[in-house]
């Protein structure tokens, strides 16, 4: 079973960044995808980027330009660099892992509190 160690979230100022870490367990992490999703209060968990194991990646329209994705293997951790942050970028940010075939993730962090102040 794969666990997965965030870092990085905290309080920051509207137009400030933030790098967010993802520590996951597991000899097989270079062969999997990894994305990075958000969840806000009152409003659906929603993709924030993702990245595959060949290293594309994938950025909701609202995040692209401003958030970066990558990935380091020799270190089982993935990051998500975070910068013009916004108040509506307010939210809990979770690492996930997909499924080796497939779409579904399948392994979840505990997420990490992500606050953008005016």
């Amino acid at each position: 079973q794969v666990q997965l160690v965030e870092s990085g979230g905290g309080l920051v100022q509207a137009g400030g960044s933030l790098r967010l870490s993802c520590a996951a367990s597991g000899r097989t992490f270079s062969s999997r995808t990894m994305g990075w999703f958000r969840q806000a209060p009152g409003k659906e968990r929603e993709r924030v980027a993702a990245i595959t194991s060949g290293g594309t990646t994938i950025y909701a329209d609202s995040m692209k330009g401003r958030f970066i994705i990558s990935r380091d293997n020799a270190k089982n951790t993935v990051y998500l660099q975070m910068n013009s942050l916004k108040p509506e970028d307010t939210a809990v940010y979770y690492c996930a892992v997909r499924e080796l075939f497939g779409a579904k993730y399948e392994y979840w962090g505990q997420g990490t509190q992500v606050t953008v102040s005016p």
